[in-house]
């Protein structure tokens, strides 16, 4: 339930944004100048500071800007942003892409995997069965982001995806009453994972509960890939039955 009037919510969905796109930390200014608030930078910083006092926000150790925090955006994703519809191309592309393996579950969750991989700009991850046997791809994507230029960063990303005991118990964090759950750094107690974030959903694939989610960065495109990932466990589900 949101806490925060109107205005509050508008500047923060500005913060969010701005951040997700730049990957860097947010002034009053850039707000002012980039966003149609219609209030003064003086007032704009007023609210930021209330916005970090109530933990929607926090101060970075490069500049005087702030950076969205978990709670943050898990209201963005929940409350504050309109998902995107997906295009004709966008569905179709996808079913020609793993239509052909719908006989082998393994192969088809993989594949799919693959594609959000691509989709996401980030690394697709996908757990089957009881074994728990773990599929990802992408590991380039993480290259793209300034989140991972730390190599203890990128190490421990790396680590923690070969390790299906703690892919396990990430994705068994998050969830909620919807369809696709979102796990962030801070909730896994690395100092070294704080800038990553798993986006994932649980998919029966023709008997077998799956998991299938993407890795990355804070600053998913997350009103595309959420509708995205909710087209993929309609479409895996449709067809693997």
């Amino acid at each position: 339930m949101i806490d925060l009037v109107a205005r509050q919510i508008q500047i923060l969905r500005a913060i969010i944004e701005e951040f997700i796109s730049t990957a860097k930390p947010v002034g009053s200014d850039t707000i002012d100048k980039k966003f149609n608030i219609g209030v003064s930078p003086a007032t704009i910083r007023n609210e930021m500071v209330y916005l970090t006092k109530q933990g929607y926000l926090q101060k970075s150790h490069i500049s005087a800007g702030r950076i969205p925090t978990p709670l943050a955006l898990r209201l963005y994703v929940n409350e504050l942003m309109k998902e995107k519809e997906l295009s004709v191309a966008d569905e179709v592309g996808a079913k020609e892409k793993i239509w052909k393996y719908r006989q082998d579950t393994d192969i088809l969750i993989y594949e799919a995997a693959k594609i959000l991989a691509e989709k996401s700009g980030a690394i697709g991850i996908a757990m089957t069965g009881k074994k728990h046997r773990v599929y990802h791809s992408g590991y380039a994507n993480l290259l793209n982001m300034p989140e991972f230029f730390d190599i203890r960063v990128m190490r421990n990303v790396l680590n923690l995806i070969e390790e299906s005991s703690i892919m396990t118990e990430i994705f068994n964090l998050g969830k909620s009453e919807n369809p696709v759950h979102l796990v962030f750094g801070k909730e896994l107690g690395n100092r070294n994972l704080e800038s990553v974030s798993v986006i994932y959903m649980e998919v029966n694939a023709a008997g077998k509960s799956c998991k299938l989610g993407v890795l990355g960065s804070h600053r998913f495109d997350y009103p595309y890939i959420i509708p995205m990932m909710k087209y993929f466990k309609g479409l895996i589900e449709e067809i693997a039955g």
